[in-house]
Parts: C-alpha cells; structure tokens; sequence
C-alpha cells in the first residue's frame, strides 16, 4: 500500500468568498467548488483549502477544523484505527470517513480524493 498524503485542510471561516479571493489573488489557487451554504473550496493543484461557513449558531469556532488524507483504500485504516472511523452522511462528496486522533483532532479518509466527483484528482 502506498503512503497516505496529506490533500486537505480545513477552516471555519466567517465570510468564505473573502477568503477564497485573498487565495486565488494572492496565491494563484482556483476555486472549483463552492456548496450551497457559501463554503467554498481552493487548490493549488495538489493540496485542498476548504473554507467552511460557520453557522449562525456558533456552535464551531472560526480556524482550524479539519484535515484529510488521500489513501489507497480506507479498509486497512477502518480495521486498525480506534476510536473506528466513521462514514460521512449527508451531502458531502469530497471524503468518505472521519476519523480522529489521540489528541481530538478530526481527520477525514478518502479513497477517491478530495475533489467533488467528476472533477478529477490533481
């Protein structure tokens, strides 16, 4: 099996578009997914920048939220991880299962990559 690669990382953000402008300006990333809730998402042709709206409710603070690795296969992963990742619901194509490590910090697994589906993989 080849070595899991870090593709992903995520920030709750107050107002995603500012900050998808300031990368793309900046930085030379490209936009190329934005959800319905305003979250948008940026690449630089390898590592995903998620920026995720934060809600109204408040309940998730603004900064650092997540990150994912691009593996071969999540099996060996869902046999030897404790707690045992779980697999993502709802509405999100980007990565099949969240995880976390031994200090609390969430990690999503994802065979397919972390473009949305028909997007491709850089």
């Amino acid at each position: 099996m080849s070595r899991p690669r870090l593709r992903h990382i995520a920030f709750v953000v107050q107002d995603p578009k500012k900050m998808a402008d300031f990368y793309t300006s900046h930085f030379g990333m490209e936009l190329f997914h934005t959800d319905p809730d305003g979250s948008h998402f940026v690449t630089d042709g390898y590592l995903n920048l998620a920026l995720i709206q934060q809600r109204l409710d408040g309940d998730v603070p603004t900064g650092f939220n997540h990150f994912g690795f691009h593996v071969e296969s999540v099996e060996p992963y869902l046999e030897t991880l404790e707690p045992k990742p779980a697999l993502r619901g709802g509405d999100r194509p980007f990565a099949e299962y969240r995880a976390i490590d031994p200090e609390g910090n969430w990690f999503d697994l994802s065979a397919h990559g972390f473009l949305p589906p028909g997007a491709g993989e850089a």
